[in-house]
């Protein structure tokens, strides 16, 4: 009788949906869904504060920029927990948008509401607070991240990712659309010949925008799928947190991204916050806004179909450097031009959003290729951690141009309350608008070139590697995914 040993029968994959448009769509949805409070907050948060509510612009940069202080507690502390319970039946990600979708909602309508217009400043100062850091440090964080972190799990395959990436930005161009060009039309009023910014109409754009929201996250729940499934490691055998942050702070991939998205974002916040002011008072004329933001949105548009096909010809790294090249020196021109004619500067302004738009269809492809690089490098997957602290450098980036807008308009002389600014004024939001954004893109694409390491080859390297385990685990891969 033979004694040699059977072969080791091969492990059962796991049986899922194969990728497919209800996924890229689903998705959508799910970034449609953050960004009716996000935009309406990046948009409109300013200007309300200082313009209904009456609060210095100062004392609104200071908030915008401490609540990121409290956010690098909050956000890699949502990761840490997402990452390390046990995923439910539906996917270790998903049950987040059905617990926090509500709250995160309710929150932005309370962040909006005009009440206490009349009141002492001390509690004004103190509902601004309060209300921003309720919506933004702590719900907008518990939805943001399980919804960003899912991206890795809905497919293994960077094709399929990209597509993801797409369709994200897709959703977040449609929210913009539908914030940045209809909300101005209903919520600027003109007043003896003077626009201006009206609180009650701000509160009810805000009510339908929360609606809407909800609705949103409950299409994603839907229709995503989580497929790549890795379960935690026994708490004896997981990475302790200070050595886990060690091998983040020596990740690349990770710390370049970060960099390079820090200063994009600072760039592309601090224009959004400053257009307002732009048509507001530069211009005189702020549904002019509207015109602005639709154009502006359009580029966005036309490279979803295309965003896929980028990656797999010249690569996601190779087509941030172009994009970011393209909107700085668009804001270099716009700054040496000087115009005082609003249809030019909108033309150059929707060439600087065509360059951001090439980077920002493929961004979050980005984070997903950052978290596969951890995984080969330190042999345990933490999706929510990383995206976590990715998460919780955008809002410094966000906050650090929130904070700048606030600040800068005070240095600039600029006057709360509705009045008219003085032409020093006028030139300098005109500055903030081109030369500073400008100086700002061009920092993130060094950051790009010279410190993210991962090319297009790079990552099929690391798509590969990663299938190689996958398979010896008997979990899907991304030929299993495919659709």
């Amino acid at each position: 009788m033979s004694t040699t040993a059977a072969p080791a029968p091969a492990l059962a994959r796991p049986t899922k949906r194969p990728f497919s448009w209800r996924d890229k769509i689903g998705y959508m949805f799910g970034d449609w869904g953050n960004d009716f409070t996000f935009i309406l907050q990046s948009a409109f948060f300013l200007i309300f504060y200082t313009n209904v509510m009456g609060i210095n612009a100062a004392h609104v940069g200071t908030l915008l920029f401490g609540a990121r202080i409290l956010d690098a507690f909050t956000d890699v502390s949502a990761g840490r927990l997402v990452d390390t319970l046990s995923p439910s039946r539906s996917g270790r990600f998903k049950p987040w948008l059905l617990r926090i979708c509500i709250p995160v909602s309710v929150a932005c309508v309370l962040m909006f509401t005009p009440l206490l217009a009349d009141a002492d400043y001390g509690a004004r100062l103190a509902w601004m607070i309060v209300t921003y850091i309720l919506w933004g440090s702590v719900f907008y964080t518990l939805i943001n991240i399980p919804y960003g972190s899912m991206a890795s799990v809905i497919s293994s395959d960077p094709d399929h990712r990209a597509s993801l990436s797409v369709f994200r930005s897709l959703g977040a161009t449609l929210a913009n659309l539908g914030i940045s060009v209809v909300v101005p039309l209903f919520v600027y009023i003109q007043v003896d010949g003077d626009s201006q910014l009206s609180g009650n109409r701000m509160f009810f754009a805000a009510v339908i925008c929360a609606v809407l929201a909800v609705m949103c996250y409950l299409l994603c729940f839907v229709n995503v799928e989580e497929r790549v499934q890795t379960s935690p490691k026994p708490k004896d055998e997981r990475m302790g947190f200070g050595a886990m942050f060690g091998s983040l702070l020596k990740n690349r991939a990770l710390t370049g991204l970060i960099f390079s998205s820090l200063f994009m974002l600072i760039g592309m916040m601090l224009l959004a916050s400053v257009l307002p002011y732009v048509f507001n008072e530069y211009f005189n004329n702020g549904q002019m806004l509207s015109t602005a933001n639709l154009v502006g949105l359009l580029p966005t548009l036309a490279f979803v179909p295309i965003g896929a096909w980028l990656t797999r010809t010249v690569g996601k790294r190779e087509v941030g450097i172009a994009g970011l090249s393209i909107g700085a020196l668009s804001g270099l021109a716009l700054f040496i031009l000087r115009t005082d004619s609003a249809v030019t500067y909108i033309i150059g302004y929707t060439i600087l959003m065509t360059g951001l738009a090439a980077l920002n269809v493929l961004i979050w492809a980005f984070i997903t290729d950052a978290i596969d690089y951890q995984e080969i490098r330190t042999g345990e997957r933490n999706d929510a951690t990383v995206y976590s602290l990715y998460s919780w450098a955008r809002k410094l980036g966000q906050a650090v141009a929130g904070g700048l807008s606030g600040w800068a308009l005070g240095w600039i002389g600029y006057q709360s309350g509705g009045v008219t600014q003085s032409d020093a004024v006028l030139n300098g939001i005109y500055t903030l608008s081109t030369l500073v954004p400008a100086v700002l893109l061009a920092i993130s694409a060094a950051g790009l070139i010279f410190w993210y390491p991962l090319s297009k080859e790079r990552v099929e390297q690391n798509v590969a590697i990663l299938d190689e385990r996958r398979a010896e685990r008997g979990e899907l891969t991304s030929e299993d995914v495919q659709s």
